[in-house]
């Protein structure tokens, strides 16, 4: 996997407002036997994505060694919608959906750096974590104010389509099922 700062693109906003990763490259070993970049490698990404957001708010790994406290994931959802193969240059476009002095409510969008397409999308809850617990424990004011001035920053985005959904198999009316 390559990193790096194409033409000194380094995680910036984009002009709609969502923060944006640097740029990922896929490698050979993502790739799985049908050819496209395996499933767990598209929560990789997701998961990059966040890393540089988290740096930018200055909860990532630094924060973790300096200040004891981190981030865990408690929750998250990935939406395959495109296949994604080896070489392709992918950014994470991020989106604070909500906030409170402990969690964080995220929505992801992977997509393709050249020709902007979405090839997934990721949700996540988010858990503050004082790590001589661990337990779950309030951001610092620092930290909050940061947070909050994301948040303002990112009020005026549309709710994404896709944040909240559910997983289920869509069924014709008919009779209930088990009934013949």
């Amino acid at each position: 996997m390559t990193r790096r700062n194409v033409g000194g693109l380094l995680p910036a906003f984009d002009q709609e407002g969502w923060f944006r990763s640097r740029p990922i490259t896929v490698p050979r070993e993502w790739i799985d036997y049908n050819g496209h970049m395996n499933m767990a490698y598209y929560n990789r990404v997701c998961d990059l994505g966040v890393d540089d957001l988290f740096d930018h708010i200055g909860i990532g790994a630094a924060y973790r060694d300096t200040r004891n406290l981190s981030i865990y994931t408690a929750e998250f959802h990935t939406r395959f919608l495109r296949e994604v193969m080896e070489g392709e240059t992918l950014i994470v476009a991020t989106q604070l959906l909500d906030h409170d002095e402990k969690r964080l409510h995220v929505f992801q969008e992977v997509r393709q750096a050249d020709e902007g397409w979405i090839a997934a999308t990721g949700e996540g809850l988010c858990l503050h974590v004082d790590m001589s617990g661990p337990r779950v424990a309030p951001f610092p004011r620092d930290i909050a104010k940061t947070i909050a001035e994301l948040a303002e920053r990112q009020a005026d985005l549309p709710q994404p389509g896709a944040a909240g959904g559910q997983i289920g198999i869509s069924r014709r009316p008919g009779p209930a099922r088990g009934q013949s």
